[in-house]
């Protein structure tokens, strides 16, 4: 549902005025709001604009990544305070019709399998009746409808507060006071607590995806340039710590309870057994679907999720991959044999 033109308090374009890509508690906010006020931030996508709906992979070689993460604002929050909380209830986000998965090179030692995947790659999705539309086996003669569909659930995937450390900080690490959290549920209709570091708390946000699987193992979801309709409250009876959040999902790809496909990683690392379970899953989507493995890669990043079965019996922890199967044409699914 649209919000109403006269409940935004303030809309903020994505100038070259309005925008950053650093956390800094010295950088001047844009605009100063009272708490409570409702705001429309315009974002730019995560590269800064510098992919676009016609985009190929032999345009990533001119890839700036500098200009990675850019962010509206920062924003001042009027009477926020250090201890105090600001909640962010995320009330609306609009896509513009596409949105992008890419896989960098390898050498970048970014994503899970930097190694397993030395050479870039990119997806172009267009946004279709609540779905990105994913043609898969690299076979240009294969119509829309034969591929692979993957609904769209937006959220921002970097919002937060300046740091209480002065300074330029890097965006790419989440944070205390928030950041780049991934966390696919801050769709429309969650709220977002963060805890407030600085004077007037200096909020900004942006990297909005149109989709992400949990983990968003190639480093890149269903990236897209949005507007995010937020509003921005100061809570000085609160008192945290580390963000939290209240949401109503989803908490699978899809949004909803469903058959789905799964692969594993076992082991004492946590991080190796991510690696392993999304290997099983890339294989799988490769040897059993029939995609390229940069494609199972990517989709692994924009519709698998990965979660951890147990932390408890050592020496060895359980990761698996969950991969949707109404994702697929219905003949294509496991499930349509059984």
């Amino acid at each position: 549902m649209s919000i109403e033109h006269n409940t935004v308090d303030h809309r903020v374009s994505a100038t070259d005025d309005t925008v950053h890509n650093r956390w800094n508690n010295a950088l001047e906010p844009i605009r100063t709001i009272e708490s409570g006020d409702v705001v429309e931030f315009e974002c730019r996508d995560a590269t800064n604009g510098q992919i676009e709906p016609d985009s190929t992979v032999a345009d990533l070689a001119d890839l700036d990544v500098e200009q990675v993460h850019t962010l509206t604002g920062p924003l001042a929050v009027e009477g926020a305070q250090p201890g105090d909380v600001l909640q962010v209830d995320v009330l609306e986000l609009e896509h513009q019709g596409w949105g992008y998965t890419l896989v960098l090179p390898g050498e970048a030692g970014l994503g899970l399998l930097p190694e397993e995947f030395p050479e870039p790659a990119i997806h172009v999705w267009e946004f279709e009746d609540g779905a990105a539309q994913f043609v898969d086996g690299g076979a240009s003669e294969m119509q829309r409808e034969d591929g692979i569909e993957v609904p769209i659930h937006p959220f921002p995937g970097t919002v937060g507060v300046a740091p209480a450390e002065e300074g330029d900080h890097d965006t790419q690490p989440p944070r205390s006071v928030g950041g780049n959290l991934d966390i696919k549920q801050l769709t429309a209709g969650s709220t977002l607590y963060l805890p407030v570091a600085v004077e007037d708390a200096l909020f900004s946000i942006g990297d909005c995806h149109a989709a992400q699987g949990d983990g968003e193992v190639c480093i890149s979801a269903i990236e897209a340039p949005m507007s995010v309709t937020c509003r921005l409250s100061v809570r000085s009876e609160m008192d945290l710590e580390r963000p939290q959040f209240e949401t109503g999902g989803p908490f699978t790809p899809t949004g909803r309870d469903e058959p789905a496909f799964g692969t594993t990683g076992v082991g004492d690392d946590l991080h190796e057994a991510a690696r392993d379970a999304v290997r099983g899953m890339v294989d799988h989507l490769h040897d059993e679907r029939g995609l390229a493995r940069e494609q199972a890669y990517i989709l692994c990043s924009a519709a698998v999720d990965l979660k951890i079965n147990q932390i408890v019996n050592a020496p060895n922890w359980t990761v698996s991959a969950y991969l949707p199967e109404s994702i697929f044409p219905e003949e294509r699914r496991r499930s349509h044999d059984r």
